[in-house]
C-alpha cells in the first residue's frame, strides 16, 4: 500500500497542502496523512502514518523537507521504516528506498548533508575564535552561575534542591552543580 504524508508549516499554506495531496494522489497513494505544523512542532500525523504502515508498504512524500527536520531526524525516520520493512519514496527527488539505487542515494544525500553541517560548524568555530581574538565575542553568560549566591541562600534557609530549582526556574541538576562547587 502507498501511504502519503503531507505537511505545511502554517495554516495559511493551504494551497501548498492541497498541491502535495494532489501529487500524492497522482502516484496512486491510497491513504494520506496530513497536518499543518511547524517543523519544530509535534508531528502527530507523521507518527500515525508510520504506525499505520505495515511490512511491504511505502511511505510517500513530495519533498524530503516535508518529512525530516535534519539528517539525524531523517536517519531516525528511515531506521524506523526499515525496522518495519516499509519503503520510502520522495517524489521530487525520484528517490525510492525499495530499490538498491534508492537506498544508496538516500545514504549519499544523508552523508552530504552531514558533511555540509560539519563544514558550517567548522566555519562557525573559526568565526567565533576570530571574534574572541578581536575582543568582540565573549560568549553567552552562564545563567545559573549568576544565581549561585541566591541558590546558596535559599538552600541555607532549608529549602530542598527541588524547591530552589522551581523558584529560580532552573534544573535540580544545576542546583546540585552550584552547591558542589
Amino acid at each position: 500500500m502507498l501511504i502519503g504524508y503531507a505537511r505545511t508549516s502554517t495554516f495559511e499554506q493551504e494551497a501548498g497542502l492541497q498541491a502535495q495531496e494532489r501529487d500524492l494522489q497522482e502516484v496512486g497513494v491510497e491513504r494520506i496523512f496530513r497536518e499543518q505544523t511547524s517543523a519544530t512542532g509535534p508531528r502527530e500525523a507523521l507518527a500515525e502514518a508510520i504506525d499505520f504502515a505495515r511490512e511491504g508498504d511505502v511511505l510517500v512524500v513530495t519533498k524530503l523537507d516535508r518529512l525530516a527536520r535534519s539528517v539525524a531526524d531523517l536517519v531516525t525516520i528511515t531506521q524506523t521504516l526499515k525496522r518495519k520493512k516499509v519503503g520510502l519514496r520522495v517524489l521530487a527527488m525520484n528517490l525510492d528506498t525499495t530499490t538498491s539505487t534508492g537506498r544508496l542515494m538516500l545514504n549519499l544525500l544523508g552523508s552530504i548533508a552531514e558533511f555540509e553541517r560539519d563544514l558550517m560548524l567548522e566555519r562557525q568555530k573559526e568565526g567565533i575564535a576570530k571574534a574572541r581574538a578581536e575582543g568582540k565575542y565573549k560568549g553567552r553568560a552562564p545563567t545559573v552561575r549568576r544565581q549561585a549566591e541566591r541558590i546558596r541562600q535559599l538552600k541555607a534557609q532549608g529549602l530542598s534542591a527541588k524547591v530552589v530549582a522551581e523558584q529560580l526556574g532552573i534544573s535540580q541538576r544545576s542546583v546540585f552543580r552550584i552547591l558542589s562547587s
